[in-house]
């Protein structure tokens, strides 16, 4: 006899268990998941319904898995899907306009954001020449996925790095014409 009261003590202890474990919410940790597959459509979706409903501070992380699953499907309309999920970023208040141009232009465009503002060389650019260069070196990298892996768009990189090259030598040539005084 006391050992069936322990039994049933023992099952209702665990059914108690059982039902708050299915009333209480999981984490939101793990809702944030960004999305998987091989459909960039149906992945921009799901990380569209995520960020819309308390992902918002994984933005980066869903982007770069978008990006991941449009490499394995490289294709120039990859270009304007990326637009319009920027776009749509910037119109829920998850990017401004300009954090938006720049996220695109980064990955889609030929010209490089990390230049951008380097309005006095001499002054500006030659005393951090070092960082500034790796950080084009990294965004020709960024280049290189979204032009060259997610939208199959060799010229368009090809052209990126160029301009690469040829701002790493004007930059050299120019500092150096600066002189000390940098």
């Amino acid at each position: 006899m006391k050992n069936i009261g322990i039994v049933r003590l023992f099952f209702v202890a665990a059914l108690a268990g059982l039902l708050s474990a299915c009333n209480s919410n999981p984490s939101h940790e793990t809702a944030c998941s960004p999305p998987s597959g091989h459909n960039l459509d149906q992945a921009m979706s799901a990380a569209r319904f995520d960020l819309e409903t308390g992902c918002e501070a994984r933005f980066d992380d869903y982007l770069v898995r978008l990006l991941a699953i449009a490499e394995g499907d490289p294709g120039k309309e990859n270009k304007a899907k990326f637009s319009d999920f920027l776009l749509w970023a910037n119109e829920e208040g998850l990017l401004s306009k300009r954090q938006a141009r720049e996220v695109y232009n980064r990955y889609f465009g030929i010209k490089y954001v990390s230049m951008i503002g380097e309005y006095s060389v001499c002054s500006a650019a030659c005393p951090r020449q070092p960082d500034l260069m790796r950080e084009m070196k990294e965004e020709l990298s960024d280049k290189e996925t979204g032009l060259l892996k997610v939208s199959g768009d060799r010229r368009s990189y090809q052209r990126a790095h160029q301009l690469y090259r040829e701002a790493e030598l004007v930059l050299e040539a120019t500092c150096m014409a600066c002189g000390p005084t940098r």
